[in-house]
């Protein structure tokens, strides 16, 4: 089992920035991407920024320009500077691994608890 353990959201004015972590812990052999979604009650949970271990980064439409997403490997850990945030931003944010628990098993989704993200005035 992996465990994702994301931290940094909370209540920001619009324009205000905020950097979101996610470390990866647990049973892990090799990861093969770590990316950031959210998600609201009427939205489906889309695609922030994807982080392939590779080196290869894939932004979501909401994000470019605004969000940058970096890794440090030797942490397992994934990180989301997100600047000039809007009303609209407002999400659970959700952490996301792809891994292998051991060089035999099948690549495994895991999710983090989500953090709550709240642009507002």
């Amino acid at each position: 089992q992996v465990h994702l353990v994301e931290s940094g959201g909370g209540l920001v004015q619009p324009g205000g920035s905020l950097r979101l972590s996610c470390a990866a812990s647990g049973s892990i052999f090799v990861i093969k991407s770590m990316d950031w979604y959210r998600q609201t009650p009427e939205k489906e949970r889309e695609l922030v920024a994807a982080m392939i271990m590779d080196g290869n980064i894939v932004y979501g439409d909401s994000a470019k320009g605004r969000f940058t997403i970096s890794k440090d490997n030797a942490k397992d850990t994934v990180y989301l500077q997100m600047n000039s945030l809007k009303p609209d931003d407002t999400a659970v944010y959700y952490c996301y691994c792809s891994a292998k628990t051991s060089s035999l098993s099948d690549w495994n989704d895991y999710w983090g608890q989500g953090t709550q993200v709240t642009v507002s005035s």
